[in-house]
């Protein structure tokens, strides 16, 4: 009779895993707001749901008050295999605690932007603080994944919130908008996934360590299994950073969905795509350095020049323009941000990744800013309601000069100069002169319209008998007399931070230099 085999591990001890609950904590915070979040507003009365933005902003603050001991001290991981050649799940180190920043950092931005556009616009209050929430514990848990499971759910956890705040706003556009953005999502989750299936197929693990050293030995008739699972991947991801030609749901979806929720996913959801494509590319795919350099340089020069002439072409008189304009100009900021991760490819390690993390930080900080202006503005968001808005509201047209000037990388918004210097630099550095060329003339092109833009702040008011057109669209955007103090708030810490780094760009800069892994 042959023996039966024991079922029992031989170490049952080894399957239990310690928690390092400090290395987790802030997205778990940012998960414990939402879910205190929408229970507290089952019990609260319709007059004091506001208090549910404040709960919000608290849970973020704690969140990001959580980053502290991590980056004081050093490198922890949390969620780790004990066989060999395993490896850990969730990974606390500087680049993710610089993407956690910028993740919760935008959220709790948003959160102030959104507290007056929840109540102005009657939005379901507790539905959207949740959303939010959630949508941010996702960006801050994407960074740390270091599996290829942990990292797509983190994916999804950002991104599928997010479709139901687009569709918040109880009107076609918003309801359109929110579809298109699904469909595209879905199916370019779809693609990601297969291609996922097939590098872990090819590689034989999921973790991305052990991903990299699967692939770099994995038998010859695996090599175009493993080359096509890495193609899709990336397909995948291009479509999350609004690359070019996967970038197509980006103008109506801003358009449509509520003005806080399209500065959220100019800069937290292009957050989490790129942190996402950074680890696949540095860590997973390590022995296909040059495929996917090459392929991500292609990307960043077609995303770059697309979004920039578009968003030189949009018109001033065309209603919502200036969401627009915004949305091209996220567009081609995709490119500037892709520019590094081609480099990395190129130069076979991580160090060109902290120009991509500076400059995602210095563009999130103003891009919201800028949001925050155009909502403050309101009217029918066309470019021309913005003539003479230094006369009606002096405070909101500096600052949205500055934040243009930031974006643009002119003085005094000196800290955008810094942020494309150091990205021109990093392809330079890789031997990629033509994309560090086609770069520099965007830069270029990108300036008319950012300059165009700020001229109008400054221009006299249309007069009556310029035409009806011009005359109406600049009546509509007169601001409100008094700023909402919560986003007086945002805006006010939006330019803040802006002006000191601007004045002391090495608090950012620093990136650049250390090491992230």
């Amino acid at each position: 009779m042959t023996p039966l085999t024991p079922l029992a591990v031989a170490d049952p001890g080894g399957l239990i895993q310690s928690v390092d609950w400090v290395a987790v904590a802030p997205p778990l915070i940012a998960a414990l707001a939402a879910l205190a979040v929408l229970v507290t507003d089952l019990f609260l009365p319709e007059a004091r749901k506001r208090l549910l933005g404040w709960l919000s902003a608290a849970g973020l603050l704690a969140a990001l008050a959580a980053l502290l001991p991590l980056a004081l001290g050093d490198t922890r991981s949390t969620f780790c295999f004990r066989s060999p050649g395993g490896g850990c799940s969730y990974t606390a180190d500087h680049f993710a605690l610089a993407f956690q920043l910028l993740a919760l950092g935008g959220a709790l931005l948003t959160v102030l932007l959104s507290l007056h556009t929840v109540e102005a616009e009657k939005l379901p209050g507790g539905e959207y603080w949740f959303l939010l929430l959630s949508s941010a514990c996702g960006a801050a848990l994407l960074p740390a994944s270091r599996d290829l499971a942990t990292l797509v759910i983190a994916l999804e956890v950002a991104t599928l919130p997010a479709f139901a705040l687009v569709g918040l706003r109880r009107d076609g556009r918003g309801a359109e908008s929110a579809l298109k953005f699904f469909l595209s999502s879905v199916t370019a989750t779809a693609v990601m996934l297969l291609g996922v299936s097939f590098v872990y197929a090819a590689a034989g693990t999921i973790q991305l360590q052990g991903v990299a050293d699967g692939l770099a030995h994995a038998p010859g008739q695996l090599k175009p299994l493993a080359e096509a699972g890495a193609v899709l991947t990336l397909v995948g991801f291009a479509f999350k950073t609004a690359a070019v030609p996967f970038h197509f749901w980006v103008p109506d979806t801003y358009v449509g969905a509520p003005l806080p929720v399209a500065g959220y996913l100019s800069v937290v959801g292009k957050a989490a795509g790129l942190s996402g494509l950074a680890l696949v590319t540095t860590l997973a795919l390590r022995p296909y350095g040059h495929t996917w350099g090459l392929v991500l340089a292609v990307l960043a020069a077609l995303t770059m020049t697309f979004g920039n002439a578009a968003a030189l072409r949009q018109r001033t008189d065309t209603p919502h323009g200036a969401v627009r304009l915004l949305a091209w100009s996220s567009v081609g900021q995709a490119g500037y941000l892709l520019v590094p991760l081609a480099a990395a490819g190129y130069a076979g390690s991580t160090e060109p990744l902290g120009a991509t993390v500076a400059y995602a930080l210095i563009y999130g900080l103003v891009n919201l800013g800028a949001f925050g202006v155009v909502a403050l503005v309101g009217g029918s968001g066309r470019l021309d309601g913005f003539r003479g808005l230094a006369g009606r509201n002096r405070w909101a047209a500096f600052g949205l000069a500055f934040f243009l000037l930031c974006l643009a990388g002119l003085p005094p918004g000196v800290v955008g100069l810094f942020g494309k210097v150091v990205v021109f630099r990093s392809a330079v550095d890789a031997g990629l002169g033509w994309l560090a060329v086609v770069m520099a003339v965007n830069v270029v092109v990108a300036l008319a319209y950012y300059l165009k833009w700020t001229a109008l702040l400054f221009a006299p008011p249309a007069e009556e008998g310029a035409g009806k057109a011009v005359g109406k669209a600049a009546g509509e955007a007169v601001a409100p007399r008094r700023t909402p103090a919560p986003l007086g708030a945002a805006l006010g810490l939006a330019a803040v931070g802006a002006v000191v780094l601007s004045v002391a760009p090495q608090l950012v800069l620093q990136v650049v230099s250390g090491s992230l892994f």
